[in-house]
């Protein structure tokens, strides 16, 4: 597993500013404690910054680039991404519940401890991504474009995948009762075989008691 972490900080001392009345391109900057609810972000690019304690909830951000960005403890349920890109990125303990990143780019991210239920990552471009401790019921995943993805200990409960392929993928460690998958795009993935019985209903046939 080969992720790369963002690059830190090079000044000692950085700005705490105030995420409402960014206009411009950020460098080195801390956004901490603050609730930011229904934002509209267009056309920005954060590099080398910290999302401390952050609610934005139900907020829009088009064309926003995060790169070299850490998010701790941050709360950003419902929000929509579009057009973004991250790159190089963390999410520690955040709540990116019913977030929108479709048809959006994600190189190199860890999502650990997270809560990304209802997550939707359709059509989305995803390299180097880790789930780790983290839990993504009611996921959606459909027409997402894949490479080197990895889950450990992820709860993948009710997800659905739609021609999106799960081949050499290691879901052993995580859970994956009431997945939404066909036979093709679960072909070649790898499970423990106590798994296997959340499979059987692709085969049509039923347990007997």
């Amino acid at each position: 597993m080969k992720i790369l972490k963002p690059q830190k900080m090079k000044s000692v001392e950085v700005e705490n500013k105030k995420l409402r009345e960014v206009k411009e391109n950020i460098e080195e900057s801390i956004f901490e404690n603050q609730e930011c609810n229904g934002i509209n972000i267009q056309d920005i690019e954060f590099e080398y910054c910290k999302f401390i304690n952050i609610i934005m909830q139900n907020a829009e951000l088009e064309k926003v680039t995060f790169r070299d960005t850490i998010f701790e403890n941050c709360d950003f349920s419902n929000t929509k991404f579009a057009n973004s890109s991250f790159i190089r990125c963390e999410f520690n303990n955040c709540k990116i519940t019913g977030c929108d990143f479709s048809e959006d780019r994600l190189y190199n991210i860890t999502f650990i401890e997270t809560n990304a239920n209802y997550i939707n990552l359709s059509m989305a471009s995803i390299e180097n991504i880790l789930f780790k401790d983290t839990q993504i019921r009611n996921g959606y995943f459909q027409e997402t474009k894949i490479k080197n993805l990895y889950f450990e200990n992820a709860d993948l409960t009710r997800t659905q995948f739609f021609k999106t392929s799960l081949k050499g993928i290691d879901l052993s460690s995580s859970k994956i009762e009431q997945i939404a998958i066909s036979i093709e795009d679960i072909k070649g993935a790898i499970i423990e075989q106590f798994q296997a019985i959340d499979l059987l209903y692709l085969l049509g046939v039923k347990l007997k008691n």
